[in-house]
């Protein structure tokens, strides 16, 4: 290969790993392992929305940059990389097919709609336990509500490439059930059946990526990251707050004292 081959594959590994949720340092660390084994000096420098690479070998230095944007959650896809460059590196696999399979990796599907539908599912459903739910009616709402906003989320993924319409959508669809428990006294006033659903859309990895970020030093990958997760968690409560008071019933009955029962949990 030439070096400019070795440098675009060592690009390419960097911005799989990158975008598909592996934290920063170890993104870089793996990429400069993969260029030396190519026989390049390699430096990945990231940035929001943009992955730099800089490789020297002895026939000069080269500059290289792609677009790249750290907005997905994907570890399958960045552990069948890993795996690719450890084959790489134990001379398994030669540099061309290595090139074709990372190419082949960031093109493979996520995992299946079903899966991810049970997987968020019984999340929210574990949440759910954790925070007191006791009664099996919140706990069947809590899974219905979590499995439709999966669905929707896989809809809306195919429909718009705009990353805060997922879980807008998920949480109204959270929202509008949780306040329809309310209404009809199948949810206590912890609102488990609003807030569970909701739990399982929160940007975990983002919240923890940044948070190393800034630890390493990289403050402005660190609060880009921040940003972006915060931003998703304000659309995440406020859908589900609006939704929740528009599905509220906006008069409530008169009933005597003593005679009104209490939700379940």
């Amino acid at each position: 290969m030439t070096a400019v081959e070795r440098s675009n594959l060592v690009l390419a590994f960097a911005r799989l790993l990158y975008v598909n949720g592996q934290a920063t340092e170890q993104t870089v660390a793996a990429a400069e392992q993969l260029g030396r084994t190519l026989g390049l000096r390699a430096k990945v420098m990231p940035r929001w929305g943009e992955l730099q690479l800089q490789s020297e070998d002895e026939n000069g230095r080269l500059i290289s940059q792609v677009t790249a944007d750290p907005t997905g959650v994907d570890m399958d896809r960045v552990a069948s990389a890993a795996r690719a460059m450890g084959e790489l590196g134990a001379g398994r696999l030669a540099p061309d097919a290595a090139a074709q399979a990372i190419a082949a990796i960031s093109q493979a599907p996520p995992a299946p709609t079903w899966l991810f539908t049970l997987a968020a599912a019984a999340g929210a459903v574990a949440l759910a336990v954790i925070f007191g739910v006791e009664h099996p009616v919140p706990a069947a709402l809590i899974f219905v509500s979590a499995a439709a906003g999966a669905i929707l989320r896989r809809g809306v993924a195919r429909a718009s490439a705009n990353v805060f319409l997922q879980p807008f959508c998920a949480a109204l669809v959270a929202g509008v059930i949780g306040a329809l428990a309310v209404r009809y006294q199948l949810s206590s006033s912890l609102r488990l059946v609003a807030v569970c659903p909701c739990m399982v859309l929160v940007p975990g990895p983002h919240v923890l990526n940044g948070a190393l970020d800034l630890i390493n030093g990289r403050i402005h990958l660190g609060a880009a990251r921040l940003t972006y997760a915060g931003l998703v968690i304000v659309a995440i409560s406020t859908d589900c707050c609006w939704a929740s008071r528009c599905s509220a019933s906006p008069c409530r009955s008169m009933k005597p004292a003593g005679s009104s029962r209490s939700g379940r949990t």
